[in-house]
């Protein structure tokens, strides 16, 4: 299968790269990326379809994103996106454009850590049997957007499976957003930007008498590499939009 990087020569651009390459099975055919120094990349899309490119994965930013899976709708390329932060707006998009009877499809993944997937469905589960609940998510110091995509989503499953929370008794915020932000159902978040940081998050859940901590930590990207090497091999098996590896893992 011939693969196409978008934000080629970023870290996680590099780490995709690295693993497509060390793949039998798949081909790195374009990397594309504006800041890429040397031969193998190119600052244009089209070197996706002059390549043969069978589905692109990007690595940029939300709106560059987006509009390269629009791209690769248009040009019959799958799509995969790991830029986190694509909202509503941008998701009802990519759904008009990947039609489910299509024959492509679109994968926006949050998160390609299989342990954070797996942490999101446990609180999920978890979620009606508790009375109150927070997100503390942690990341890297070169993370522009808070809070991360995987705690938004997380946030919107916990909120799904349980409507029946505790009310937030802080009347007093002497420093204000000490309570972090209020997320879907009023969960909330809570954003940590730290050097020496990759990718951490917390889920708390309390009712009387007891806790329950779901925590999950990604201390190098390579953790991210199983879960995209599965979304570029099964992107092909699901026309429509995805968004999440959950489907793929079979949970």
């Amino acid at each position: 299968m011939k693969v196409g990087v978008f934000g080629a020569a970023g870290r996680m651009g590099t780490t995709v790269r690295q693993a497509v390459e060390a793949a039998s099975d798949l081909n790195l055919a374009a990397a594309v990326d504006p800041a890429g120094d040397g031969p193998s990349f190119r600052p244009d899309r089209e070197a996706m379809t002059e390549a043969g490119v069978e589905v692109a994965i990007d690595f940029t930013v939300p709106s560059a994103a987006v509009d390269n899976a629009l791209w690769c709708a248009a040009n019959g390329i799958h799509a995969v996106i790991g830029t986190s932060g694509i909202g509503g707006g941008a998701l009802e998009r990519l759904r008009a454009a990947f039609p489910e009877e299509g024959p492509l499809a679109c994968l926006v993944v949050p998160n390609f850590a299989v342990g954070a997937v797996l942490m999101m469905r446990f609180a999920e589960l978890a979620a009606p049997w508790f009375d109150t609940a927070e997100i503390v998510e942690l990341h890297h110091d070169a993370k522009v957007d808070a809070p991360s995509g995987t705690a938004v989503q997380t946030a919107e499953r916990i909120a799904a499976a349980s409507s029946e929370w505790a009310p937030d008794p802080t009347t007093v915020e002497t420093v204000a957003g000490s309570r972090g932000g209020s997320g879907p159902g009023g969960i909330r978040i809570h954003s940590v930007r730290l050097r020496g940081l990759v990718a951490h998050q917390e889920v708390l859940l309390g009712a009387a008498g007891q806790t329950l901590t779901l925590r999950h930590d990604s201390l190098d990207r390579q953790s991210f590499v199983p879960g995209i090497l599965l979304a570029l091999r099964g992107a092909g098996d699901r026309p429509g939009l995805t968004v999440g590896l959950d489907r793929l893992l079979g949970i």
